[in-house]
């Protein structure tokens, strides 16, 4: 009982003292990752135009808003990465998550839509928004906030 005692010991102070390393890993690869799918809607091959395309929930606004959440997925994620205005851009991608899921994802189930993306995506950003970028960002730096 002893040597379970000391490995789980041990096991805590790792996970204790990487906090800070896991938790910037964590905003700056998925921050990343959605960066992806916003250059293809902003300067792929099949860019979408700023005026026109797909309207918002049936209301058409005249802007494209596949071109919005393009410009929100690669501006938007950009800023979270480096850690500068996480919290508002944050909550712009988790809102915008949700957006995503109720318009391309109809279905309840996500691996049954193929929504996972869209709710991991929605997941991360929401618990940035509530916990910040973290001690490794820009925010940190310039503002004092973690």
């Amino acid at each position: 009982m002893s040597a379970l005692r000391s490995l789980v010991r041990f096991i805590d102070w790792i996970a204790e003292n990487t906090q800070t390393l896991s938790w910037t890993i964590m905003r700056v690869l998925g921050s990343a990752m959605f960066m992806t799918h916003g250059w293809p809607k902003m300067f792929g091959e099949r860019a979408q135009p700023f005026m026109g395309g797909m309207d918002f929930f049936g209301f058409d606004v005249g802007v494209n808003m596949l071109w919005v959440a393009g410009a929100i997925e690669l501006f938007g994620g950009a800023l979270i990465a480096v850690g500068l205005l996480t919290r508002p851009m944050a909550l712009l991608a988790a809102i915008l998550m949700v957006m995503a899921y109720l318009t391309a994802h109809p279905a309840w189930f996500p691996t049954l839509n193929n929504g996972e993306l869209a709710a991991m995506y929605f997941s991360m950003f929401l618990v940035l928004f509530s916990f910040g970028p973290g001690k490794l960002s820009l925010d940190a730096l310039v503002f004092g906030r973690r």
